[in-house]
């Protein structure tokens, strides 16, 4: 999925903002498993659930949350799909025919990506 620039500076916007820049980096962590909304109040900052859900509704609005249903809780994750492709329209023109200038960026995000005994990544 290629992001156009309308999208991209939507998801900058709901990442201006503190609360809902450290949801997105939990979520992250959490994995596909997700976490509930009161979870990630507790994780991120021992926000009310009516400020988390606001939070999360900007973010899903943004495109960088989903949920779904489980049970009478309602998980949320973080969008990879759409966090890689902010990064990919970030870094979509950065080279210019001289790989040494997108290096750096490349080499920090293949260091925090390095796939665990036992599993590959696609």
């Amino acid at each position: 999925m290629t992001m156009d620039e309308n999208a991209a500076l939507m998801a900058f916007a709901a990442l201006s903002q503190e609360t809902r820049l450290r949801i997105v980096r939990r979520l992250v962590t959490a994995g596909p498993e997700g976490m509930a909304a009161g979870a990630i109040g507790a994780a991120v900052d021992g926000a009310s659930s009516s400020r988390i859900s606001f939070h999360l509704s900007h973010l899903e609005q943004a495109g960088l949350v989903e949920s779904r249903r489980a049970g009478r809780s309602i998980i949320y994750t973080a969008a990879l799909g759409a966090l890689s492709s902010l990064v990919e329209f970030l870094m979509r023109d950065c080279c210019q025919g001289h790989p040494e200038v997108c290096n750096p960026a490349m080499a920090a995000l293949s260091s925090c990506c390095k796939p665990t005994k036992g599993t590959a990544h696609a």
